[in-house]
């Protein structure tokens, strides 16, 4: 069975969340070859549901507003989402912080808008691989 993974963006600007096997995770993003990160975290299942249950309770019934998920609520927190409304979907704004630490340098970038249904199928895709 292939491991739960969420792949947001496009060919030019993309980010991707990989569990590579119990509490291991691969977090990878690319901006147009030009700005990249890959880099392990541990983040636990019970972790992983929950950032993917916080995002698809705003992409359910969309309010218009920003939001915000981190995968965890701690202050090592590797990845945070930023979303704002655009048009019928959200862009998103990638916070990765390798290691989780204050000595490394974040990355930040945009991602385009994507359409609210389909961040809402991918959160749903990953949630359901989760809690198998």
């Amino acid at each position: 069975m292939e491991e739960p993974r969420i792949r947001l963006g496009n060919d030019d600007v993309w980010l991707e969340l990989a569990r590579n096997g119990g509490d291991s995770w691969q977090i990878t993003a690319d901006w147009s070859s030009w700005l990249t990160a890959d880099f392990t975290a541990d983040l636990s299942a019970a972790e992983a549901v929950d950032f993917a249950a916080r995002m698809l309770s705003h992409l359910r019934a969309p309010s218009g507003e920003r939001f915000s998920a981190a995968v965890t609520p701690g202050r090592n927190n590797p990845l945070t989402l930023k979303a704002v409304p655009v048009g019928d979907g959200f862009a998103l704004f990638v916070r990765l912080t390798p290691n989780g630490g204050d000595d490394v340098c974040h990355l930040q970038m945009e991602i385009d808008p994507i359409a609210t249904l389909e961040l809402r199928e991918t959160f749903s895709a990953l949630h359901a691989a989760l809690v198998v």
